[in-house]
């Protein structure tokens, strides 16, 4: 898969899709071999998708932006202590700048409408010393899902129940990426 138009230097440049996998986190965490900055693992669907603490991340079948992307930051783990936090103000802005919607963040790692979790974050990191050699970010955020399991249907929403309208995970994706990779060339330079 290809977004095209993508307009960055390197994030989202190239994308691994998957129709079904275990969990895009733990795919790009065992790759063996190093692979291009900013590589995008994408799923339309995830059978053990993980969140913040080891936690399930339930995702619908093709309904929903579900990815890892991993990047070599090689700096100082101090100056990625913003990082979670810097990522969704950069998803709420793409909502935004796309949509018009105005999103809220639930700090570190969620993105939340009317007290119901869109979308979360999940950062982990490989260190030497205090160098961060490697960063893998995954983001789960339901999009166009209508139909949660019954233990979820209080807590969680998508964009699609809030606003009634149809998303576009590759347009998102794209917006999210152009938005996001600047912030994070300042934060590590």
């Amino acid at each position: 898969m290809e977004l095209k138009d993508l307009n960055t230097k390197f994030i989202g440049k190239n994308v691994i899709y998957f129709q079904s996998i275990g969990s895009t986190q733990e795919f790009a965490k065992n790759l063996k071999e190093e692979i291009q900055e900013g590589t995008v693992i994408l799923a339309d669907i995830q059978t053990s998708g993980v969140g913040t603490n080891d936690r399930k991340w339930f995702t619908g079948k093709e309904e929903n932006l579900t990815m890892t992307y991993i990047l070599y930051p090689n700096c100082n783990i101090n100056k990625l202590s913003r990082l979670t936090i810097l990522i969704a103000e950069c998803m709420v802005k793409s909502i935004k700048k796309l949509y018009g919607y105005d999103l809220e963040i639930k700090k570190p790692n969620d993105i939340i409408y009317n007290n119901r979790k869109l979308a979360g974050i999940l950062t982990e990191t490989k260190v030497e010393g205090e160098i961060v050699k490697k960063l893998y970010i995954g983001i789960g955020f339901n999009l166009n899902q209508t139909v949660f399991p019954e233990e979820l249907k209080e807590i969680a929403s998508s964009l699609k129940i809030e606003f009634g309208i149809e998303f576009s995970r590759e347009e998102i994706m794209k917006e999210f990426f152009t938005i996001f990779e600047e912030e994070y060339l300042k934060l590590i330079n």
